[in-house]
């Protein structure tokens, strides 16, 4: 495909210059005029995958077009070695990434709160890090302590050696302490090449705070990502900065593959056009999406996640004007098959791995075939289904909450539990579905509250989210109908008796949804609110109480037009 050249500024010819006595033909100052190279890598949602996530990354297949394939990738110990190899032969480089490099992580990172993964991207030479909203899911003093380091407030110090903090540098332009009324990291840092500076602005996505608990970033305030782009632009002229980078914890959704960036819509787009022309480049995340565009004439990238991409991005910058000439970039995937492993980063992984694996291998029970968390045409996913189960039966029982129905938000359902050949099951297989260890809540809600909370389902037009639920509550919702009205009241049921909209019902969710995340308000005004245990034990106790395990009838919820 053709690559994005943005912003396009040649030098003025050599022989040029010489004829008008600006320039003395000399092979010295010749070589002085040639423009100076700079190869940046980047990565984006990382996520703690410091093994190889499940399945590798889906690409179109080399040999057919009209295919997709599954290619095995990802891993900090071939992601090391291919950072390595993306380096060689290029004087000038950096490695940076824009958001999410924690949080929602899978058991070997989530166990010691993410220490082993920001140990991991220090080693492997990270620099600069924009912060993403799940560096937000510990609140902001755990994301301090990810930055300076030190034993973690409760559970204290459990790796194999003291936390020191991270290496790189967070940068969170965007994000302002409401106490100081300054950006709670750095807004921006200033990096030389031969004498030329390069800025990286870091940002965080501006609805951070419907995408993490409330309580965690009560005193921040999340602004706009351009204006604060664009405010900072005569601040960094005045230091004599012409080449600007921006990473950005927000993206879009293209139709391509891994390396192109046909029909690309979402947030990013209109972000990208908002920017001062002195933007050059936009290293972007938070969709999970893999592309390389030009969007409003700049280079514009994401690689995918959880470790399976490196991108990276060469460019020339003008030796005399400092501004960026030419801009160009390659998502390359971090193969499983023929990329050795970092010697550096096995022995890092052994060492926690010597501390998680008696947690780890703990056996949680088995399924009969894998519990998918992806959601049908109604919005109801099989995982989905048996996440809501777990938490009713954690808080059935009139001492535990005396829970009727039980709700759980999607986002919280992190990945599959897929079957293996023997059906097993373990506990880190389970906590890598339910990562966050989020408690338990039990409220009471009317019948009306409980449509209220279902209609809020739609907040986000633009990103509905569909309420897992449990056993025995059923509801139908109509596609044709504006928001507000999509819930079909005559259609909630609770064990086939209609539900009443003056009755009290006593309810459960995590607390991530008590507190009113993903925009789910209506929890808030629960009554009588009882904790329970974490969402991750409850969904181990109902597998070591119910296995095997397979995916329900469904059909709880169901989508009219």
């Amino acid at each position: 495909m053709r690559q994005p050249r943005p912003r396009l500024k040649p030098l003025a010819p050599l022989a040029a210059l010489c004829a008008l006595g600006l320039v003395a033909a000399s092979p010295t100052r010749a070589q002085t005029a040639a423009p100076v190279s700079l190869r940046i890598l980047a990565i984006n949602d990382f996520h703690g995958y410091l093994r190889p996530p499940p399945g590798g990354i889906r690409i179109t297949d080399p040999a057919d077009a009209s295919k997709k394939i599954m290619v095995p990738a990802g891993g900090a110990e071939r992601m090391a070695t291919v950072v390595k190899q993306l380096r060689e032969g290029h004087k000038n480089n950096i490695f940076v990434a824009a958001g999410d490099l924690i949080g929602a992580s899978p058991f070997l990172s989530a166990m010691f709160h993410d220490e082993p993964t920001i140990e991991s991207l220090s080693m492997m030479g990270l620099a600069i890090s924009s912060v993403g909203n799940h560096e937000f899911d510990e609140g902001k003093d755990e994301l301090l302590r990810m930055q300076n380091g030190g034993c973690h407030p409760v559970d204290k110090c459990q790796g194999p050696h003291p936390f020191l903090g991270a290496k790189f540098r967070y940068l969170a332009a965007s994000t302002i302490d409401k106490a100081t009324g300054k950006p709670v990291f750095p807004p921006y840092e200033i990096k030389e090449f031969d004498g030329i500076p390069v800025a990286f602005v870091g940002l965080t996505l501006k609805n951070t705070p419907n995408l993490v608990s409330p309580a965690g970033v009560a005193s921040l305030d999340f602004r706009d990502e351009a204006e604060t782009v664009n405010a900072l632009i005569p601040e960094l002229k005045a230091k004599g900065v012409e080449a600007i980078v921006v990473l950005i914890h927000e993206g879009g959704f293209p139709t391509g593959d891994y390396n192109e960036c046909p029909g690309i819509s979402g947030p990013i787009v209109d972000i990208v056009k908002k920017f001062d022309k002195a933007v050059d480049v936009v290293i972007s995340g938070h969709t999970h999406q893999a592309y390389v565009c030009e969007i409003d004439g700049r280079l514009v990238t994401s690689g995918d996640k959880y470790g399976t991409l490196v991108t990276a991005i060469d460019l020339q910058l003008d030796p005399k004007s400092h501004d960026v000439i030419s801009a160009r970039a390659d998502n390359t995937i971090v193969k499983i098959a023929g990329t050795a492993k970092d010697p550096e980063q096995s022995a890092l992984l052994e060492s926690y791995d010597r501390l998680a694996a008696p947690i780890a291998n703990r056996p949680a029970g088995s399924v009969t075939e894998t519990l998918s968390r992806v959601p049908n045409d109604s919005g109801e996913s099989p995982l989905g289904d048996i996440v809501a189960d777990a938490q009713l039966r954690a808080t059935s029982s009139e001492p535990n909450g005396g829970a009727v129905i039980a709700f759980t938000n999607p986002g919280g359902v992190r990945t599959d539990i897929t079957r293996r050949e023997d059906g097993a099951v373990t506990y880190a297989d389970v906590f890598a579905s339910q990562p966050f260890r989020n408690q338990l809540v039990t409220m009471t809600l009317t019948g009306e509250q409980l449509k209220d909370v279902l209609e809020q389902q739609w907040a986000d037009p633009k990103r509905p989210r569909a309420l897992q639920v449990s056993k025995g509550f059923a509801y139908a919702w109509d596609a044709s109908k504006p928001d507000g009205a999509r819930i079909v009241a005559s259609r909630m049921s609770l064990d086939g008796r209609p539900i009443d909209p003056a009755a009290s019902y006593r309810v459960t969710v995590n607390n991530y949804l008590a507190e009113g995340g993903d925009g789910f308000t209506v929890f808030k005004e629960g009554t009588a609110q009882q904790f329970g245990i974490y969402d991750v034990d409850a969904l181990y106790a109902y597998f070591k109480a119910n296995s095997p395990v397979g995916p329900t009838a469904g059909k709880r919820i169901e989508r009219i037009n």
